[in-house]
């Protein structure tokens, strides 16, 4: 069958795509940034892309002989004031791109909204299931509360919380009941829905054996970690307030942490269907779907995360635009060296930054990661998906990955923390000689004054860093 995925490089369509591969489907992926194809489908003979930006459809052509598509289109994480309308708005033009093919069926992954008292985002995927709707082709909705998997956004959250306090004083929103579902059976679902009449035109709710609390989701954590927690609500601690002990406590950025804030006052409890009469899935419980996610991590597989998604970050255009180093207007700090041993150079450029460190310095890093928290920024509570690998569109502490090649020798990093400008840094090996440029670009006043408190660190910290780069530590 041949298949439209979008959100191709989120949290979900990413293994959806995977599967749908495996199942020998024939896919065509729409992504925004043409720099961003996932790597690990960027090559497969199935595979095609093509550039769609769903707010801006002008230049879209899909395919017209598709025959099924999936709308994996949802960001918790944008700053925008107006994103429900934004998110009609992107269902809308999808519809009105799909409905002129042979599409049969569309497959929308939503959230579970049987509360008489929706959250905002949980209103707006309501909305945009309505959208979708269409005399041209199937409708089929699953509706899925959390969704635990390794990457996924509940998933990093609740070990931040458990792995980082031993005894937790938490807002009262941990006593809501929800209905958490693994990443597998999610994909199950998704996967078996494909082509089954018998869910055209139809929404069903998935979910997880166990009905628990927040609360009982962290300590059922801490139990699969062998982590002793001890946790007491407060009734005090209003919503904003809530959102600022999970944004710092956490590795979310506040936008998330807000909508989350809001969802989680929701109680998310699936609703009976006859759905496993027609696609056989036995979810697992709770405990189990933790485990397999250890499994993943363990075996360094993580195939997705949520802090892939540029939403995550500060970008609002696409990533290749920032590709190039710009030459006019900005301060810099060009360093170079001769390398020793390229290998080990490059496996150190591929390996900077999470749990690795930034090779010189490390408290002052962290320090800066501290101030960027404070200010709202997104610190380096995000880490990297993958201790040595490394690839466009990745997140890296408060850096956002714009161009990684091992084979052309050269990494680009681009400042996802809060600055009054925009800043890059570079390594690149060019004829056995390590170059590494900060760049930055001030914005006003505020940024040439930036830029002068902190150039003395940049004389030992930066220094430190290109000679940890060369020489073994």
């Amino acid at each position: 069958m041949k298949i439209l995925i979008t959100g191709t490089t989120g949290y979900i369509a990413k293994r959806l795509a995977l599967q749908l591969l495996e199942e020998e489907h024939e896919l065509v992926c729409c992504v925004r940034d043409m720099e961003r194809i996932p790597d690990e489908i960027e090559d497969h003979p199935s595979c095609t892309f093509i550039k769609v930006d769903f707010l801006k459809p002008e230049q879209a052509v899909i395919p017209e002989d598709i025959e099924a598509a999936y709308y994996l289109i949802h960001s918790m994480s944008t700053d925008s004031d107006d994103f429900e309308r934004l998110e009609k708005e992107c269902a809308q033009n999808f519809k009105t791109l799909i409905e002129p093919t042979r599409c049969e069926q569309v497959i929308y992954l939503s959230g579970i909204v049987n509360d008489d008292s929706l959250s905002k985002h949980l209103k707006s995927r309501l909305q945009v299931e309505e959208t979708l709707k269409s005399d041209s082709y199937a409708l089929t909705t699953f509706r899925a509360g959390i969704i635990v998997g390794s990457g996924s956004a509940s998933f990093e959250i609740i070990r931040d919380i458990v792995e980082k306090l031993p005894v937790m004083v938490t807002p009262k929103w941990l006593n809501t009941k929800t209905q958490p579902i693994g990443i597998r059976d999610v994909l199950s679902y998704l996967s078996g829905a494909l082509g089954k009449k018998e869910l055209y035109h139809k929404a069903y709710d998935i979910y997880g054996p166990e009905i628990l609390t927040y609360k009982e989701l962290l300590l059922q954590f801490a139990e699969v970690r062998g982590l002793k927690r001890r946790i007491y609500t407060l009734p005090v601690l209003t919503p904003k307030l809530s959102s600022y002990w999970l944004y710092f406590v956490t590795s979310t950025s506040f936008q998330l942490a807000q909508a989350l804030v809001d969802s989680m006052k929701v109680e998310v409890i699936g609703k009976p269907s006859d759905i496993n009469d027609y696609i056989d899935v036995n979810p697992m419980s709770y405990k189990a779907a933790v485990e397999l996610a250890f499994q993943r991590i363990q075996q360094k597989s993580v195939v997705s995360s949520w802090k892939d998604a540029v939403s995550s970050g500060v970008f609002k255009d696409q990533l290749s635009k920032h590709i190039e180093l710009p030459q006019y207007g900005c301060f810099k700090d060009v360093r170079f060296r001769e390398i020793k041993d390229e290998a080990y150079t490059l496996n150190r450029i591929w390996s900077i930054g999470g749990r690795n460190g930034w090779y010189s310095f490390n408290k002052l890093w962290k320090i800066r990661g501290y101030i960027d928290k404070l200010f709202g920024g997104v610190g380096l509570r995000r880490g990297r998906t993958h201790d040595s690998y490394l690839e466009a569109g990745d997140p890296l502490d408060f850096w956002r990955v714009l161009f990684a090649d091992k084979e052309e020798k050269r990494l680009l990093l681009f400042a996802e923390m809060k600055l009054p400008g925009e800043a890059w840094l570079e390594f690149k090996i060019v004829k056995n000689r390590l170059y590494q440029r900060a760049v930055f670009r001030p914005k006003g006043v505020w940024g040439r004054l930036y830029w002068y408190m902190v150039l003395p660190f940049h004389a030992f910290v930066f220094k430190g860093m290109i000679n940890a780069l060369i020489e073994p530590q």
